[in-house]
């Protein structure tokens, strides 16, 4: 008789995933949702995401009319169908993420830069769209 691990508090959508992982033969493609922050200075919006061990090769960057795409895939090592996981939170996929910016940006002037795990985008708010100053001539009788 085989022994099978207990889960006590089993989430149904796991049980769900297992089931499917279990009827494709354990090779079904995953999606996960990286987490986001996204913040605005004076003159730039700027994103940051987590996405610890994803190669940025296999990570795409859209800005287009006011909106943020990220989108990606993380390949799963074939040296993993092999461990005997108790259990395994650090997914493996695809992701797709879409937001709507704070503030109109010029998006011919977005930068994005990739440093240990995390991906920072900045984007130049449209110029047209920042606060300006001018002087109010008095004029005296």
């Amino acid at each position: 008789m085989a022994i099978i691990k207990w889960t006590p508090m089993l989430d149904p959508f796991q049980e769900m995933d297992g089931m499917l992982d279990m009827w494709s033969g354990g090779r079904m493609p995953q999606a996960f949702t990286p987490s986001m922050d996204i913040y605005q200075t004076d003159k730039e919006v700027v994103a940051e995401v987590l996405l610890p061990g994803i190669d940025p090769n296999n990570v795409n960057v859209v800005v287009e009319n006011n909106v943020l795409t990220i989108d990606g895939k993380s390949e799963q090592k074939t040296e993993i169908d092999e461990k005997n996981y108790y259990r395994k939170e650090v997914r493996c996929g695809s992701f797709h993420r879409s937001v709507a910016l704070p503030s109109a940006v010029d998006s011919s002037k977005a930068k994005a830069q990739y440093e240990e795990g995390m991906l920072k985008i900045s984007i130049p708010k449209d110029e047209r769209e920042l606060p300006k100053s001018i002087k109010v001539d008095i004029k005296k009788k």
